[in-house]
């Protein structure tokens, strides 16, 4: 495979006809190796336009949703970000190579580990990560950080990942229930709350992620 050739194919066939225009969001998808953050038995798939799974039933969302986000999130250099789930740590770069910091948490230490050692061998120094169980909330840097974004989805949006953010920080959560699930980004400004809707895709849920109660016949 010419990686090169791909990671343009991507970029051009995929990314760019997702309506997702930003030169830094590109130049950025461009420089960051994807293929050094697949699992190695998908690295051919690496610019595929799909997922790609990871250890434990977790995956790497495709290269297109990726761009869309990183996009409508529109990250500041002096803004710190939460990322909740590292997953491949893949997505954590991104995100870094926009913040001044990002914080990072993952449920698995072998998944944080492998984030880990890629970052570091890339030289991306401003990611903090954290191993633990964030579903309802990630309370360590409570109104310490400017953006928040979940990478796994939700049937709802738990009240305590609000508590994260400064005044004006912005949430971004991928919410509802398989087929029909959408990408949110919720702003605060002056403890009021308004959503607004990126996109419709599908994605994996974030593990132990809280369920409303449902109506059984």
């Amino acid at each position: 495979m010419n990686i090169e050739q791909a990671r343009i194919n991507m970029i051009k066939q995929q990314i760019r006809t997702w309506d997702v225009t930003d030169n830094k969001v590109l130049e950025t998808l461009a420089a960051v190796p994807r293929e050094e953050f697949v699992d190695p038995e998908y690295k051919d798939l690496a610019f595929a336009d799909t997922s790609l799974p990871l250890a434990h039933n977790e995956v790497m969302l495709s290269p297109k949703i990726e761009g869309k986000m990183l996009q409508a999130l529109n990250i500041q250099p002096h803004e710190t970000v939460l990322e909740i789930g590292t997953g491949s740590g893949y997505f954590t770069a991104l995100l870094a190579k926009f913040a001044k910091h990002v914080y990072s948490v993952e449920f698995y230490s072998d998944l944080s580990q492998n984030a880990a050692a890629q970052l570091k061998k890339h030289r991306i120094n401003n990611v903090t990560l954290e191993i633990g169980n964030a579903a309802k909330g990630w309370n360590y840097h409570a109104q310490e950080v400017d953006v928040l974004v979940i990478t796994g989805s939700l049937p709802f949006l738990p009240e305590a990942f609000k508590s994260c953010l400064k005044e004006s920080g912005r949430l971004m959560a991928i919410l509802g229930d398989a087929p029909s699930m959408e990408v949110s980004l919720i702003n605060k400004n002056n403890q009021k709350w308004s959503a607004q809707k990126v996109f419709e895709t599908v994605a994996p849920p974030l593990l132990y992620a809280q369920q409303p109660e449902r109506f059984v016949f």
